[in-house]
């Protein structure tokens, strides 16, 4: 009877690790679509490229005579939005009166994120998980820097999920999308760029 008992037990710790561990892996494998993340998220195009969500928007305000003079009006103390590219799409060059922290989520490939700052230095900031190969979780692009973005592997079904943070929040007003000849007369040696992620 001893002896029976215990094989029942081995035989249940055989089968809990087989069960177990299959669906442990098959979890860990599993990986979610671009498509899936837009319905999910409820994600819509954005007008610089790639698909966007606003999810917060703080409600505290500051006034405007607490900002720079740049600013037109009162700004909420930060927002924060969901932001996905996938295969050849790219963020067009713009810039913002405020910082913008970018965050990587997920995705199966990094972010490029090209940032010329008021100077002319040209800075190149690797988006991503793969911190062995340089990629970094999180950048802050500087107010007044021109930016775009494209995927580090643009392959088809390639795609990244990032956050953009901006503080004061984000106002249509305090955003300008970039024009490819004043751009690239501004910045001559970044020609080559700015020509590819700029669409007007």
């Amino acid at each position: 009877m001893k002896r029976n008992w215990i094989l029942v037990v081995i035989l249940s710790v055989m089968l809990s690790m087989v069960h177990a561990i299959p669906f442990h892996i098959h979890k860990r494998a599993q990986t979610i679509s671009s498509q899936q993340l837009i319905e999910k998220l409820h994600l819509t195009p954005n007008p610089e490229g790639g698909y966007f969500v606003e999810f917060y928007r703080d409600k505290s305000v500051i006034k405007k005579v607490g900002l720079p003079d740049n600013f037109d009006g009162d700004r909420s103390f930060s927002t924060a939005i969901y932001y996905l590219l996938k295969g050849k799409e790219f963020s067009s060059f713009h810039r913002l009166r405020s910082d913008e922290g970018w965050h990587y989520y997920t995705g199966n490939t990094g972010v490029k994120i090209y940032e010329i700052r008021p100077d002319g230095e040209l800075v190149v900031h690797n988006l991503g998980n793969d911190l062995v190969n340089g990629e970094i979780f999180a950048v802050v692009i500087e107010k007044g820097s021109w930016y775009g973005a494209e995927l580090s592997d643009q392959s088809n079904d390639n795609f990244s999920l990032v956050g953009c943070t901006v503080a004061p929040g984000f106002e249509n007003a305090d955003f300008e999308m970039a024009k490819l000849e004043s751009l690239s007369k501004q910045f001559p040696q970044h020609a080559e760029i700015i020509k590819k992620l700029t669409r007007e």
